[in-house]
């Protein structure tokens, strides 16, 4: 049986597939130095002009490959997120949530420079792009926090979530460096001391969450205290604490 021809629009997609997958692999193995559209297209098995029927130039297919990889993570880790709302008490969950960012992060080492140097420096093509990237995954993150019952009914209750979100996502960056530069080999490690960051920010929150902001005017006795996605399961000596 002969396997129908491809479409104008399916043929185009799998070229353009192709070249994603040899200048992910370039950079792998030779870092952002090594790209080029030659030796892309090469690898791709097309020739050089057609390059540019898919990508403007270097820098969007760089944009490209890192938003599609972004795309992947947010979405396996609110999933892991999801699951570990399921489970408050279950600790390998939630450490589940913190593994998958880093496991991703020292997947394409180099992707991840490219990234981390494009957001500070202010002549970077690609500026932008992981300015918003950062972005989403603050706003991913803090947006999780809010659905476990961390209020965000104000500015500053907001602020917290997001300063939260921050700090666990750059925290997450610069473990995966540490990672990859040999300093902290065991991954498991890693995401152990990033739980033990998010849930003392998180104990701080529902803390506060349960005590009366203005002493004229007190929070009901009985609102609910939200659900900490990181608090040990009843027979750790810290439950409830």
């Amino acid at each position: 049986m002969t396997t129908p021809p491809l479409s104008r629009s399916e043929a185009k997609d799998q070229t353009r597939r192709r070249l994603i997958r040899a200048a992910l692999a370039i950079l792998d193995q030779e870092g952002e130095a090594g790209l080029s559209t030659v030796k892309v297209a090469k690898a791709a098995g097309i020739a050089q002009s057609s390059f540019y029927v898919h990508f403007k130039d270097m820098q969007e297919l760089l944009r490209v490959l890192a938003e599609e990889g972004g795309e992947r993570l947010r979405g396996a880790m609110r999933e892991a997120r999801r699951k570990a709302r399921e489970e408050p008490g279950d600790l390998d969950r939630h450490r589940e949530t913190f593994r998958i960012p880093l496991e991703a992060s020292c997947r394409h080492p180099e992707l991840l420079r490219i990234q981390l140097r494009a957001r500070h420096d202010p002549s970077s093509s690609l500026r932008d792009f992981a300015v918003r990237t950062a972005a989403a995954y603050r706003d991913h993150h803090a947006a999780d926090l809010a659905a476990l019952g961390y209020t965000a009914d104000d500015e500053r209750d907001r602020r917290r979530l997001e300063m939260i979100a921050e700090g666990i996502n750059a925290a997450t960056n610069a473990l995966a460096i540490g990672h990859l530069e040999g300093r902290y080999p065991d991954l498991d490690e890693c995401a152990d001391i990033l739980t033990a960051l998010s849930r003392g920010a998180l104990r701080l929150l529902r803390h506060e969450s349960t005590t009366p902001r203005h002493p004229d005017r007190p929070e009901p006795a009985n609102r609910p205290e939200p659900a900490d996605p990181h608090r040990p399961a009843p027979a750790d000596p810290e439950a409830g604490g």
